[in-house]
């Protein structure tokens, strides 16, 4: 009679032992699940990887037949389909652009878009873009002006062709006035008051801004220019191979350097002021680069234009055969301030002495840190 009950006992314990056994097998075929995915695919997602259902019904269903096995090639073709369609999505994107020998700041422009450089012609508000430019000068012809010296710039202007792109610098804010000129309707004006030429030039004459002038002409108001042609002028430059030079000035008019006086007896000699200077293009590229911005008056500047150009005896020089007259007005002067009773030319002829001494220290500086980083012992030739 005791045995009915031991048979039942052995009976119910054997549903829990096979629960048991396939808990413990789950767990197995879990970590060794973990381990191959750890070691064979590091990069996968595992909350993008999809199980097959299969492999979902054996977890859920402790009754599957499904072997390890099996269960391990479902997860491995699962993986290797993973893979394959990251990969095709990542070479369906689009690569992104970046061009490090672009200009700085355009590296992720396409190198056929960008324009760097610029010019300062006219164009149209309609029609064909390609049709707007009828002419495209090659030389630029700037000067720094007030109105009180409109009829001698209306003088000097008329000596240049259509050639030559005309810009005036209104020191006075005064722009109006001059359109009773032909001319003037076709010039560039910009106004800012009390400014120099050099501090026009720093700000709107970049490089890049005139790269299309062969020849950029930097002068003052106060210009006589009865004995002078723009186009032979340029003549002779060429001939000369001079990259910065100017008109020789009449010897008995003026105030002027000795060394820029005309000479009657030959076409050029060597040397340039800042009076009247005309730069080549590239020339023009080096010396925007040595104004400084807060010394605005380029004293010291003619000193140092030599080294811009090399050989500098060779490429600067004064166009004897061509000659203007310095009619020494001191109109910009006058736009100074009055102190301590003194004149306000006064206060703007001090500051140009200053600005000298400031430019001068600040060259022979540069040049000394610059050989002295190279491990080159600074040469004596720096004062300017």
């Amino acid at each position: 009679m005791a045995k009915p009950p031991n048979s039942i006992g052995r009976s119910s314990s054997m549903p829990r032992s096979n629960e048991g056994m396939r808990l413990i097998f789950s767990a197995v075929v879990g970590v060794m699940l973990g381990y191959l995915f750890g070691i064979s695919f590091p990069t996968v997602n595992i909350t993008k990887l999809h199980f097959p259902s299969s492999i979902i019904s054996y977890i859920e269903d402790r009754n599957s037949g499904i072997t390890t096995q099996t269960l391990l090639n479902h997860a491995w073709a699962s993986a290797n389909s993973h893979k394959k369609n990251s990969s095709n999505s990542k070479s369906d994107e689009i690569p992104k652009i970046y061009v490090p020998t672009n200009p700085k700041g355009a590296e992720r422009l396409p190198p056929g878009i960008i324009v760097s450089e610029t010019d300062l012609y006219p164009r149209r508000l309609w029609g064909e873009p390609s049709e707007d430019l009828t002419s495209e000068p090659r030389y630029l012809v700037t000067f720094t002006v007030g109105i009180g010296q409109k009829a001698n710039i209306d003088a000097a202007v008329k000596k240049f062709s259509d050639k030559f792109t005309i810009m005036l610098f209104h020191y006075d804010g005064r722009t109006t006035e001059w359109d009773e000129f032909e001319w003037s309707k076709r010039a560039i004006h910009i106004s800012v008051r009390k400014q120099t030429k050099w501090w026009y030039a720093k700000r709107f004459l970049h490089p890049d801004v005139v790269a299309k002038y062969d020849y950029i002409f930097i002068w003052d108001e106060d210009l006589g220019v009865e004995h002078f042609n723009a186009e032979k002028y340029i003549e002779l430059v060429r001939k000369h191979g001079l990259e910065i030079s100017q008109p020789g000035l009449e010897p008995d008019r003026g105030l002027t350097w000795q060394m820029t006086k005309r000479r009657g007896d030959q076409e050029v000699h060597k040397f340039v002021e800042i009076m009247a200077t005309v730069f080549s293009r590239n020339a023009w590229r080096c010396v925007w680069h040595m104004i400084q911005n807060d010394l605005v008056h380029g004293w010291g500047l003619d000193f140092a234009l030599r080294k811009c150009v090399e050989p500098a005896h060779e490429k600067i020089g004064v166009v004897d055969a061509q000659w203007i007259v310095h009619q020494a007005v001191p109109s910009l002067g006058n736009q100074g301030k009055s102190d301590n009773g003194r004149a306000p030319w006064e206060g703007v002829r001090a500051r140009c002495r200053k600005e000298w001494g400031i430019f001068q220290s600040r060259l022979a500086d540069a040049e000394k840190a610059y050989y002295l980083e190279q491990g080159i012992t600074p040469p004596n030739s720096t004062a300017v």
